[in-house]
């Protein structure tokens, strides 16, 4: 029986359901699956249905820096020229800042204990969940112990790429992707080896909900959510809000959520003169996410590329919004393009537009019909691409071909 440690940074994480669905989906398939995590436990936003999908958590966090520090002596004393290898492979490099620096030399260390427990719960295969310090704690603990290792790579983890991601795909085992457009991107670090890419499309966060009612009635109700980070380009909605009232567009808005930039949203809808027509309802569990979705006539998914390169890859909350059949329109900012098809799965717009994103939430306000009809395509491809068996057990076999290969 395969034995598989899923390492990631925080377990369960409120933004991260699809991680959370992903390991009960390997579980249900008969894999041992044990979660650990580098850092601690997070306590806000994690509701009783999420908190209940976890199983077996092995938590790390400072509370195991004795640990950590204990582990890596010990194949210093009793493996020292493949810990001084694997020590200079995982560190001797510049990573892109300082945040980096300092998130790859815990996972270094982190890697050194994992090592250790891995061997001791018979762990034959580890995957991490993330490419960057997840992936990094992976291959620490792969190079040590000889147990093969593989990551998934999605969005800010990869854009732009770390110090070390050609290396660790190369010593993959595989490599998973979970939306198309990151293929190529990826393949382009595996030399000679692109086949160590693989598409495996996320599972579904719950059962297909009954599909909104879509009154398309003035006032029209609008809604985002999403973390309240600059890359998801909430201020550019709240500009798009402000041209549709100049233009005589009666709504309303829901901006669902938190984060460090809700003062400066809050703050922004007051001098566009907006806020009366702006609700923050605050952080919204992932249960009470449907219903949410179902009470309103748009979806908004305003995404934007940060300065650094940091972007989305495919929110999860669109298929959601897709599935609840609600119209949506989104930018064109990375994997967004796979579900959301110009004209057919909703309305495709361009980055950092605000005036694009109102004229396209008032065409969908215009015409119902038009709107619905893309929605229900939507939500047709939603089902088709996220189907939860078919991507659960093609995950499930990478996993266990890698490991007895």
């Amino acid at each position: 029986m395969i034995r598989t440690a899923y390492v990631t940074l925080w377990y369960p994480k409120p933004s991260e359901t699809f991680v959370v669905g992903e390991v009960a989906a390997l579980r249900e398939l008969g894999m041992p699956v044990t979660v650990y995590t580098l850092y601690g436990k997070l306590s806000r936003h994690i509701g009783k249905c999420m908190e209940a999908k976890c199983g077996q958590v092995v938590r790390l966090g400072t509370r195991s820096i004795p640990g950590c520090l204990a582990a890596a002596a010990w194949w210093w004393k009793n493996h020292p020229a493949l810990f001084r290898k694997t020590a200079r492979t995982v560190l001797g490099r510049f990573w892109r800042d300082l945040e980096q620096t300092g998130e790859n030399s815990w996972a270094f260390l982190t890697g050194c204990l994992l090592a250790r427990k891995f061997q001791q719960d018979g762990i034959t295969h580890i995957h991490a969940g993330w490419a960057n310090g997840p992936a990094t704690a992976a291959w620490t603990a792969s190079q040590l112990t000889g147990i093969p290792f593989s990551f998934t790579g999605r969005a800010g983890d990869i854009y732009p790429p770390d110090g070390a991601l050609e290396e660790k795909i190369a010593a993959a085992a595989f490599v998973r992707c979970d939306a198309a457009f990151n293929l190529d991107y990826l393949r382009q670090f595996t030399w000679d080896r692109k086949d160590r890419v693989h598409l495996v499309r996320n599972m579904l966060s719950w059962a297909v909900p009954e599909p909104g009612e879509v009154p398309m009635r003035s006032p029209y109700r609008l809604l985002a959510i999403a973390r309240f980070v600059k890359t998801k380009g909430l201020d550019v909605l709240l500009d798009a809000c402000a041209i549709l009232k100049e233009r005589g567009v009666d709504f309303r808005i829901t901006l669902a959520g938190s984060g460090r930039i809700e003062k400066q949203l809050r703050a922004q809808a007051q001098n566009l003169g907006i806020a009366d027509k702006v609700s923050f309802p605050g952080f919204i569990l992932h249960k009470d996410v449907p219903e949410l979705i179902r009470a309103h006539d748009i979806f908004v998914m305003p995404s934007k590329i940060g300065s650094t390169g940091d972007r989305d890859g495919l929110p999860t909350v669109i298929m959601e919004a897709l599935l609840g059949r609600v119209p949506v329109v989104a930018t064109d900012v990375g994997g967004i393009r796979e579900v959301i098809r110009d004209g057919e799965t909703g309305l495709l717009i361009q980055q950092r537009n605000p005036k694009a994103m109102a004229e396209a939430i008032q065409a969908l306000a215009n015409d119902r019909e038009n709107a619905v009809r893309m929605a229900d395509n939507g939500k047709k491809l939603v089902v088709e691409y996220y189907d939860t068996a078919h991507n659960a057990r093609t995950f499930f076999d990478l996993i266990e071909s890698s490991s007895n290969a």
